[in-house]
């Protein structure tokens, strides 16, 4: 299996690469590059600098899911983009690669990184294992072993290497702690292929081998998941940005608040029905700052309702601390559902019921709102060096 995936990877052309997937690809970029930019003020990554100077890859990777503003792929609930990023940026730093060889390196390391974490769910994520870090190792030596053309023979050596540095619990999520999760993927994977191109070797089959990561990591999982119509079904398709800066459990029940708003708001009580893991990660009704209240339901249901609106300013520390977000949170209280898929929420108050069953996507237009809240008087360069970077000889990382 090892070996299936890094021919696909090694063997890819650009003009493989379908256009839908490739319309993906640069929505993802654009959209990762704004966290990125946004990110690198969060008070977590001025510590990073200093503790890890010069590891950039880990730096941005960290940066990219500070704000957890990034993306989820809503099978696995991976956040794919931020390893592959990192790996990716670090290395046009570093050398001069022409924009189309970006893209597509970035493509070939999301979709690596969904299939192979389709094959560990369900059950990787609920023993504890936070699957943007576990996963995310591998994309990002895939995209980092495109972008300096290793055969296949060291893109599987690359796989190894990455699947030996695989880690990340869920239970720092909520912390400071979390970003590192997705930074030392970005770092392993890099590592892993450079590694692999001065000829350093990793096992035969790092994936589905006795002791390999997919019967180690995966519990009841499905091995083939990785290589089932591999280049003919893209699975980084079903990769959806994030409309805000939270855990993507809460995306369905934000955007059912901010449609209701005017219904909600002045009830005395607000029942929110959330699945059973959804509550085990966001049943926070007194979040002490903005990293708790990203995953906060009582949080979430409180700023859409008094706010009428859930961005950068609804997940702060000063919004965590309002007293009037404070006494709303009161008001709601979230009960266990396991009927429910877990990105849905139902709520009840009073009279009035509402079933929110999936988060909405982004349309284009919105995520350009995005980059440009976020990227601020980098965006329009961002933008547009994202726009066309099939054209540009080299592309240059914000």
């Amino acid at each position: 299996m090892t070996g299936d995936l890094a021919r696909f990877v090694a063997g890819s052309r650009w003009e493989d690469v379908p256009a839908a997937v490739c319309h993906a690809g640069k929505r993802g970029l654009a959209n990762v590059l704004g966290c990125i930019v946004a990110g690198r003020e969060d008070p977590a990554l001025e510590i990073i600098r200093r503790t890890f100077p010069g590891e950039d890859a880990l730096i941005d990777a960290a940066a990219a899911t500070a704000h957890d503003y990034d993306d989820t792929h809503l099978r696995t609930v991976i956040h794919a983009t931020p390893p592959v990023a990192g790996a990716v940026l670090s290395l046009t730093r570093k050398k001069s690669i022409a924009g189309k060889d970006v893209l597509h390196a970035f493509i070939l390391g999301l979709e690596t990184t969904c299939r192979i974490g389709n094959a560990v769910t369900p059950g990787h994520y609920e023993r504890g294992w936070h699957i943007t870090s576990t996963c995310g190792v591998f994309g990002a030596a895939v995209a980092a072993a495109k972008l300096l053309r290793l055969n296949e023979a060291q893109v599987a050596h690359a796989l190894g290497l990455a699947a030996t540095q695989a880690a990340g619990l869920v239970e720092v999520l909520g912390s400071m702690a979390r970003v590192l999760n997705a930074g030392f993927a970005a770092r392993n994977g890099l590592g892993a292929a450079l590694l692999a191109a001065q000829g350093f070797e990793g096992p035969r089959e790092p994936l589905t081998g006795l002791r390999g990561f997919i019967p180690v990591f995966g519990g009841n999982g499905d091995p083939a998941a990785v290589t089932d119509s591999l280049g003919e079904r893209w699975e980084m398709l079903q990769i959806q940005l994030k409309p805000y800066p939270s855990g993507v459990v809460l995306h369905a029940l934000i955007d059912a608040c901010l449609e209701h708003r005017q219904a909600l708001r002045e009830s005395p009580a607000i029942s929110v029905r959330m699945h059973p893991l959804a509550i085990e990660r966001t049943d926070r009704p007194e979040p002490r700052n903005a990293i708790e209240a990203r995953l906060s339901a009582q949080h979430a249901v409180a700023v859409a309702l008094l706010r009428g609106a859930a961005g950068l300013e609804e997940f702060s520390d000063a919004a965590a601390l309002d007293p009037q977000v404070q006494a709303l949170r009161r008001r709601v209280r979230v009960v266990p559902d396991a009927s429910l898929d877990k990105m849905a929420a139902s709520i009840v108050a009073g009279p009035l019921s509402i079933d929110a069953p999936a988060p909405r996507a982004m349309d284009d237009a919105r995520l350009e709102a995005k980059v440009r809240a976020l990227a601020r008087l980098r965006a329009a360069q961002l933008l547009q060096s994202v726009g066309s970077i099939e054209t540009l000889e080299a592309f240059t990382a914000p």
